[in-house]
């Protein structure tokens, strides 16, 4: 009969060693047990935060000075928006595979090399005015986005388990709270200094969480036994390059043309063959298997629709409150009054997470999620018809950014309820990219939507008020799809 080993790293029992193992205690785990580690813990999640949080203003960096980005860069609208599109496209192929990374060579290692991508890209956009380096500068920006699946994944290794859910509900919800948080800020900046500060600011930001990672976050003793996968990693960036390509590009392409068809085509064939291929190799980038369980397949599912939802908003209230008053639905306000009406979405956000949390603890991250969605639909619902003044657009922002806040923050509950310890980065960059996804389509549909709907104001073309109606009721439409496929989650963690 076989021998049970201890495994003190992993806090686990085996019975299926062979005969001849023998019972091992290291000495850390004898002088540290798991709970020992909390004093040591006690500035991890603000710093893990404050760093999600940092990385986050990313997504919203450029916001108010998007319409702005043809001229500054002397290039055309279609050159300018790539500038958008490489940080989205770099971000989304990076965070799986720095989840991965993280699992086999340290998380916080990862981090700071996340942290250090961002700096770098920062200061390369910040001392161009030339197209293809700005492109450069936000791609390396767009590592930056790692460090949440990164930190989640440090929070679950480090904390004691009945920290586990405020601090992961913080650390999940920093994605939305930041990008809210950066557009008045942006604004500010832009409006009364150069733009380029822009980047400078998100530089000295990116510096600050180097230095407070290092000053406060211990390096985790878990790691995963294995071999990175490089041809996994280049065929999943392949993979979702060819993918967001048209998804970004397909209003300037056509939808019907011909290379965003094949785009969509060599997309569904190169995943196919990608797939393929991590279900046969040994140390797979991503273990699909364990993607395909029930708990986490549903909850990935969910992140596409919550992200689509979510930044429907981010991309309609800003234009809805800067038309000007002539258009007869425009609010006409200063781009620093929008940017400050946009920030109560993501202090929303930020007071959500921690109730989110109490929630998953009273009644689980099932019913959290299901929650966050219903309050996602309602917002949008409701924000078809209040749309005729200020304080009816702060409501409809805090109504979503509660929503977001609320079902980000059950997802890692939920994937790390059905992952082994040793899979949890790559798990999480995985539902990372799965949002990042969401975004893009987002952006694609609500773009396409408006621009169909547009009408000439004077010289240029602007978004009607039945264009931002029909937006909200596709944000509305994804989150009751996602509250569906959350319903069929097992009520219980079934790892």
């Amino acid at each position: 009969m076989n021998r049970a080993v201890l495994a003190t790293d992993r806090g686990t029992f085996r019975d299926d060693a062979p005969p001849q193992s023998t019972v091992t205690v290291s000495a850390s785990a004898i002088a540290a047990p798991a709970t020992a580690r909390t004093p040591a813990g006690r500035g991890l999640v603000p710093v893990l935060a404050f760093s999600g949080i940092v990385v986050a203003v990313m997504q919203t960096l450029l916001v108010p000075v998007i319409a702005d980005l043809p001229r500054l860069l002397d290039t055309t609208p279609s050159n300018a928006a790539w500038v958008i599109t490489a940080t989205l496209l770099s971000s989304a192929a990076a965070t799986p595979v720095l989840g991965r990374l993280g699992d086999l060579y340290g998380k916080r290692r990862l981090v700071l090399v996340s942290l250090g991508l961002m700096v770098l890209g920062s200061l390369i956009s910040g001392f161009t005015s030339d197209l293809v380096p700005m492109i450069v500068g936000r791609a390396v920006q767009g590592f930056a986005l790692g460090v949440i699946p990164l930190g989640i994944g440090i929070i679950r290794d480090e904390l004691p388990r009945e920290r586990h859910g405020s601090a992961m509900a913080l650390m999940s919800s920093s994605i939305g709270v930041g990008g809210a948080l950066a557009i008045p800020l942006a604004a500010l900046i832009a409006q009364n200094l150069d733009w380029h500060w822009l980047f400078f600011g998100a530089a000295a930001l990116g510096a600050v969480a180097v230095a407070a990672i290092i000053a406060v976050v211990p390096e985790s003793a878990q790691r995963t036994p294995g071999r990175f996968d490089v041809i996994g990693a280049l065929g999943l960036t392949l993979g979702l390059v060819v993918l967001l390509l048209p998804v970004s590009k397909g209003a300037d392409w056509g939808w019907g043309s011909a290379i965003t068809l094949g785009l969509f085509a060599a997309t569904v064939v190169i995943f196919l063959l990608w797939g393929l291929f991590e279900l046969r190799v040994k140390d797979p980038l991503l273990n699909l298997r364990t993607a395909s369980r029930r708990q986490v397949l549903l909850t990935n599912l969910a992140a596409i629709t919550t992200g689509l939802a979510f930044y429907a908003v981010t991309l309609v209230l800003p234009q809805l409150l800067q038309l000007p008053e002539s258009t007869g639905y425009g609010l006409g306000m200063s781009m620093i009054a929008t940017g400050v009406c946009a920030s109560s979405m993501g202090l929303a956000m930020m007071i959500a997470a921690p109730l989110a949390a109490r929630l998953s603890a009273a009644r689980g991250p099932k019913v959290t999620l299901m929650t966050g969605l219903v309050l996602l639909a309602v917002a949008y619902l409701a924000g078809t018809m209040l749309l005729s003044a200020v304080w009816q657009i702060v409501l409809v922002a805090s109504l979503a950014g509660s929503g977001v806040g609320v079902a980000y923050s059950a997802m890692p509950a939920l994937i790390l309820g059905a992952v082994d310890q040793s899979e949890s980065g790559a798990a999480n960059g995985l539902n990372a990219l799965m949002r990042a996804i969401g975004t893009a389509l987002s952006s694609a549909v609500v773009g396409v939507v408006l621009a169909s709907t547009s009408q000439r104001v004077g010289s240029a073309e602007v978004a009607t008020l039945e264009g931002f109606r029909t937006s909200f009721l596709i944000a509305a439409g994804a989150a009751l799809l996602g509250l569906g496929l959350a319903a069929f989650l097992p009520g219980h963690s079934r790892r």
